[in-house]
């Protein structure tokens, strides 16, 4: 829950959209510029290919990503918050004994 929520965020961000679209038009740049050399099928084909492998790359930067994600601080911090909302429960239920043990002693 707490990778796919992280993974999420980061696709979420556009990080890698970014990056795919600047490669994108980097290599768009580079055929115009060099547009004697090529043709324009082969411009085509370079274009596509370039953007299939950077979202390829980009792909495999997220599945590392998620791969080094350290889990131990989130998995105390969900801890302290399991063992906290514990010990507020055991307290307000110790509160309404004790208001009903002090509305008894009135009586």
């Amino acid at each position: 829950m707490i990778v796919e929520k992280f993974s999420q965020n980061v696709i979420n961000s556009g990080i890698f959209r970014l990056y795919i679209a600047t490669g994108f038009f980097a290599t768009l740049i580079f055929f115009v510029v060099n547009a004697e050399l090529f043709t324009p099928l082969e411009m085509v084909f370079g274009i596509v290919g370039v953007t299939v492998v950077l979202k390829g790359v980009s792909n495999m930067m997220l599945s590392l990503i998620i791969l080094l994600f350290n889990l131990d601080n989130k998995r105390t911090e969900l801890d302290f918050k399991y063992n906290s909302e514990k010990i507020d429960a055991m307290l307000a239920e110790l509160s309404i004994k004790d208001a009903a043990s002090a509305g008894e002693k009135k009586e």
